[in-house]
Parts: structure tokens; C-alpha cells; sequence
């Protein structure tokens, strides 16, 4: 079902969104595109129908290829058909030659010109190709400054991409942003009390430095660590080895939002050790539940947590320990915790959504 409004014809690439489990992508995808829907006249780019059912009710879309598709170098010669005046993607892989429309991209971050290593979900042609293109910031450079706009989710990755001169467009900053994870509790939020789960969310990539966490066991007897995420079995098998005799590690491979809430809501620490981040979600996420969080020192935390987080040395799992074991402290852990949900406040979905809409009207519709 396609129908274009008369103000403004409006594109937004969600064939990104996944229809079984949310990764970084996908739910930046449906949670801006929900925000985006209530507030202005907007048709979603899907490839599949099943990707509805993470849209808004009753929304106008249109089915196009998959964004790994061969077709995708032509997909702007493909949507100039129904002549929209901008197209969003909340990617960068959408050709853009031969466009009759307005086009903004989206970069999330500069991890795999650091970490190389392309997801494990892509065929190998993919991954080769991946690979190439991050060895260089030439087929970046070219592929962003294709478009009329570049958009990034924090304010480091803007400097980032602005250090390393990826672009000579106007680079804007649509931030990420929580999901309200109470709704999905069946549980009380239980938040008094020294946590004793130690809970990660994310990929089990390089740069997550999962390997740390495991390691800080070694000092977190009373602690059981749980890696929430999907993971390989080969991946399972590496990191299972590094675990130090007698420490508690649960591999879930996949949860639910419900299970990650009630996980989260059970006495639990938020802990993340990535040398690397665009945003950090899952922090954002513990923040504005209330769940106390330690994280590795780098920028991008600071950005999302403020005051709300303790920062470790990534390098140390002995630091990361001594962090956790400091929130047997009351004060402490009760400061943090009204710390780090008065800043996370600040990010907002439908203020990302007014935000995009903002750049749009004011810098490429003019």
C-alpha cells in the first residue's frame, strides 16, 4: 500500500528492521519510525510484509528489494518513480545514483575502520566486501557525500566522523534513545539492595570486549554473570573457556524485551566493557529503569550516562570487579541510580523524531 500526502512525500527506509529480535539497527529504526509516523505524513520502505508488524498501525508502505540485494546500487533509479522529496535511511548502503529526491544517510559510528570484523550474519561475499570497504575512507568519503544530509545517533560520533573528514555535508545528530522496558516487567524492579546479576546486552563482536567480563568473575564469587544475546556455538565455546574456576556465567542466546526486563529488574548491574561504541542502547535502557551501571571509560559512555554510570580501565577486569563490589554501598548505588535517570532523560524518541523533521524542513525542503 503506497499513498503519498500532499505536503511533503516523505520516504523512510525500514527494510532494516528485523521481525523476530531487535539489534542496534533495528530498533532505531522502528522506534524513530514510530515517533516519526505520529507527527508527520510519512511512507516506510519494507521488503518484507512480516516488518509490519514492528510499524505503525495502518501505515502506508511500499516493498521494495532487500538492502543486500544486487539491486541496491540502483534503488534510487527504483523509488524515483513515485517521486518522494526525501528519502531517510537509517543506513548508508542505499544507492544514490541517478536520485530525483532529497537523500540523508545515516553512519552510526567509525567501530569497523578500528575492528574489522563484519557481522557474522552476512555470506561471505558480503563480509569480504565489508571488510574492503572499511579498510579505507575513500568509498566512505564518496558514498556520504552522495547524499544531502548525513545523520549520526551521538554527538561522538558526529566528532568522529567530522575528525576524519568522511564528509563535506552538514552532519546532524538524531540520538538514540531508551525503550520504556517497565512495560515489559512482570516483576517488581527490585533496585534496594547490592546487585548479585551481573547483566550484558549486546553482540559478541571484538570490540564488545566480552572477554573482560568474563574474566572479572574470577573476583565476583557471589555474582553470576549473564550474556543475554544470541550468540554462535563456536563463540560460546571461546569465551566459555576463558571462565575462571568456579565462576557463575549464563549463556541465555536470545531473550525476549520481557526476559531482558525481568533479567534487569532482579538485583542486577548493567555492565558493558566495548572499547568502541556508537551509542550503547542497553545502557541507556538500565539507565532509565533504575538499574545501576558500570561501563568502560570511553567517551560515548560519558555522552549517554553522565554521572549516572561507574567507569572502568577495559584492559582491567580486576577494576571492573572492584566497581561492581562498590555498589554494595547504598548511598552510592542510590545516587547513581538518580543520577543516571535524570540524565538519560534527555533522550527522547519523539524529540529525535522532531529533531530529523526539524533538518528536513529547514535544510533540504527550502
Amino acid at each position: 500500500m503506497l499513498q503519498f500526502h500532499v505536503d511533503m512525500k516523505l520516504l523512510f527506509d525500514a527494510r532494516y528492521i528485523r521481525t523476530n529480535h531487535h539489534d542496534g539497527i533495528s530498533r532505531f529504526s522502528a522506534e524513530l519510525a514510530a515517533s516519526l509516523f505520529r507527527i508527520t505524513p510519512v511512507v516506510f520502505l519494507i521488503h518484507d510484509v512480516n516488518q509490519l508488524t514492528k510499524l505503525p498501525d495502518n501505515c502506508d508502505y511500499l516493498i521494495i528489494h532487500k538492502p543486500t540485494s544486487i539491486k541496491e546500487p540502483l534503488t534510487s533509479l527504483i523509488l524515483n518513480r513515485y517521486k518522494p522529496d526525501v528519502v531517510f535511511s537509517p543506513m548508508q548502503t542505499m544507492g544514490s545514483f541517478g536520485r530525483r529526491f532529497k537523500l540523508i544517510l545515516t553512519l552510526h559510528d567509525m567501530i569497523y575502520y578500528k575492528f574489522r570484523t563484519p557481522p557474522k550474519y552476512f555470506n561471505p561475499i558480503i563480509r569480504f566486501g565489508w571488510w574492503l570497504y572499511h579498510l579505507t575512507y575513500i568509498p566512505q568519503r564518496i558514498t556520504l557525500n552522495s547524499a544531502d544530509m548525513v545523520a549520526t545517533v551521538s554527538e561522538t560520533s558526529k566528532q568522529s566522523i567530522l575528525g576524519a573528514k568522511l564528509t563535506k555535508r552538514q552532519v546532524i545528530v538524531i540520538p538514540n534513545a531508551p525503550q520504556d522496558l517497565t512495560d515489559q516487567l512482570t516483576v517488581p524492579l527490585s533496585n534496594k539492595s547490592e546487585p548479585i546479576n551481573i547483566v550484558y546486552m549486546g553482540s559478541f563482536l571484538e570490540y564488545k570486549n566480552v572477554e573482560t567480563l568474563i574474566k572479572a568473575t574470577k573476583y565476583l564469587k557471589n555474582h553470576t554473570l549473564h550474556l543475554l544475546s544470541g550468540i554462535t556455538p563456536n563463540r560460546m565455546a571461546e569465551l566459555d573457556s576463558l571462565r575462571p574456576k568456579g565462576a557463575k556465567v549464563v549463556f541465555h542466546n536470545g531473550v525476549t524485551d520481557q526476559e531482558y526486563a525481568n533479567i534487569l529488574a532482579d538485583r542486577s548491574v548493567l555492565v558493558m566493557a566495548s572499547r568502541d561504541e556508537g551509542y550503547g542502547l542497553p545502557v541507556a535502557e538500565a539507565l532509565a529503569m533504575g538499574v545501576p551501571t558500570v561501563v568502560s571509560d570511553i567517551p560515548i559512555f560519558h555522552e549517554v550516562a553522565g554521572d549516572g554510570a561507574l567507569y572502568f580501565n577495559p584492559d582491567s577486569a580486576q577494576d571492573l570487579a572492584n566497581k561492581i563490589k562498590s555498589l554494595s554501598d547504598d548511598k552510592l548505588r542510590q545516587n547513581l541510580i538518580k543520577q543516571g535517570s535524570k540524565h538519560i532523560s534527555q533522550y527522547d524518541w519523539d524529540k529525535s523524531a522532531r529533531k530529523l523533521l526539524s533538518a528536513i524542513k529547514s535544510s533540504l525542503l527550502q
